[in-house]
């Protein structure tokens, strides 16, 4: 796990209200778990299954971040792919803002 990325995400999931579900980062070969079910979202490594995954190349996601890649674009180029709940996709947004 990158710490890097790890400190990233942990930034934007403080920063972001509470998802009121779980969502996975797949990033390159690395997995970032978001509880967002308690009074603020937690990350971690886990494994474990999500209301929402999202999975992306991690220069794609450094792109995301910085604001140089549209989310939607993204999804609808192929360059992020989605399972799951796909309302809770889009709180993505929320996160990276």
């Amino acid at each position: 796990m990158s710490p890097e990325l790890m400190d990233k995400i942990n930034l934007m999931a403080s920063k972001a209200d509470t998802l009121d579900a779980t969502m996975k980062f797949v990033i390159g070969d690395n997995t970032y778990y978001i509880d967002g079910t308690g009074d603020e979202n937690v990350v971690s490594n886990s494994t474990a299954d999500a209301d929402c995954t999202i999975s992306m190349s991690e220069s794609n996601f450094q792109k995301l971040i910085k604001g140089n890649l549209n989310p939607m674009t993204a999804v609808m180029m192929g360059k992020i792919k989605i399972k799951g709940d796909m309302s809770l996709a889009m709180k993505l947004q929320s996160l990276m803002g």
